[in-house]
């Protein structure tokens, strides 16, 4: 074997935790595994101190220059509200936004988005979602998506990402190729999405084609797109999909995150050992596994394996594990802020609420959007 390849294996997961302390058994596998990265959710976080405290015992386990990632979109998904504030949703934000003289609303909400990460020692944010808010969507997505149209997708983006950027934290456009156009949820099922390349090209890929250059990161969705080249097959591990489209098409040459493998959308199709050998063929740097440390060791077994039994496979996991070294290195060369005081944090509390206030006072009234 390699002598590097357990390690390079390893550099290519982002994985979640249990609790609010490492265990015995976590400190094992993470010492094995030296992921590129940490998730935190809900059940990770009790309060600034504590969740400091797991990210750098964690990460002194994990691979150099390593990702330290929340879900804080605003709204429905935000893993700090009960910790620190509930922060507005990105429709809300989007819709005050598009007020005469209110653009800079959008940039305020990922600045804010960006200093509460920082807070609890995080340095990305799982945002913005680039779905278009389709009515197909609706009921599974409600208010995560900023708009409807490409054009308001990407403004209220580029003002989120310009936000999180002056802080130096770093942002995640998601759920590629979209989920604009799907009626199930991919945590459940591979929700089949029936819309053609060429509308697809058109709206749903419009917010990564103009944002291209100022995401870090994308996150690749578990839809399958029948109507398209890349038919039944979800594209978390699709080539057409990554590589094609993604890479070829567009042009992205940042880092490319694959959604939870952990998720039904794909797990109902492949075993994760499958999925995460195929999700590197596609073209995927980095895969996140969210919950389970039997399916992140199966995963990580899984790529060790298939590179010691495939020559042409051990040179891909190489290259991607050395390029998205290079990407992180450049990502997240300067260390955490230091922890905010008492008054600091309260008054980013405070500064959050109010922030929220003036969204809630600046939504249509329901009269206004049925005019």
């Amino acid at each position: 074997m390699t002598p590097n390849l357990r390690q390079v294996a390893g550099s290519l997961l982002v994985v979640g935790l249990g609790g609010t302390e490492l265990t015995g058994m976590e400190r094992a596998w993470l010492r094995l595994v030296r992921p590129a990265g940490i998730i935190l959710f809900r059940r990770n976080i009790a309060d600034a101190r504590q969740t400091r405290a797991l990210l750098d015992e964690a990460t002194v386990l994990s691979s150099a220059h390593s990702l330290r990632c929340v879900d804080v979109e605003g709204g429905t998904v935000d893993r700090l509200r009960e910790a620190l504030a509930p922060m507005p949703s990105a429709q809300a934000v989007a819709r005050a936004a598009r007020a005469p003289g209110k653009a800079g609303l959008a940039r305020e909400h990922g600045e804010l988005v960006a200093r509460a990460v920082q807070a609890f020692g995080l340095n990305t944010t799982l945002a913005p979602v680039l779905d278009l808010g389709l009515p197909d969507s609706a009921e599974v997505l409600g208010t995560r998506t900023a708009a409807a149209t490409p054009s308001a997708v990407v403004a209220y983006a580029r003002g989120f990402l310009s936000g999180l950027a002056t802080r130096g934290v770093v942002g995640c456009g998601k759920h590629f190729p979209g989920l604009g156009g799907g009626t199930r949820d991919s945590h459940l099922e591979t929700p089949a999405i029936l819309r053609g390349a060429r509308q697809l090209w058109r709206e749903d890929l419009a917010p990564y084609r103009e944002l291209r250059d100022e995401l870090a990161i994308v996150m690749v969705n578990h839809a399958a797109y029948p109507e398209t080249p890349g038919k039944a097959r979800p594209a978390s591990v699709s080539r057409y999909w990554i590589t094609t489209v993604l890479r070829n098409q567009i042009g992205y040459n940042g880092i490319a995150f694959s959604d939870d493998l952990e998720m039904g959308g794909i797990l109902k199709i492949m075993p994760i050992e499958e999925a995460a050998v195929a999700a590197v063929r596609a073209g995927i740097d980095l895969m996140e596994i969210c919950h389970s440390p039997e399916l992140i060791l199966r995963a990580y077994e899984a790529l060790i394996a298939e590179a010691e039994r495939s020559a042409a496979f051990r040179a891909m996991l190489l290259t991607r594990a050395k390029r998205t070294a290079l990407l992180r290195a450049k990502l997240f060369l300067v260390a955490a802020p230091r922890a905010l005081t008492a008054r600091q944090f309260e008054a980013l509390r405070t500064r959050i609420l109010r922030f929220g206030e003036t969204i809630a006072k600046a939504q249509p009234t329901a009269e206004a959007q049925t005019a």
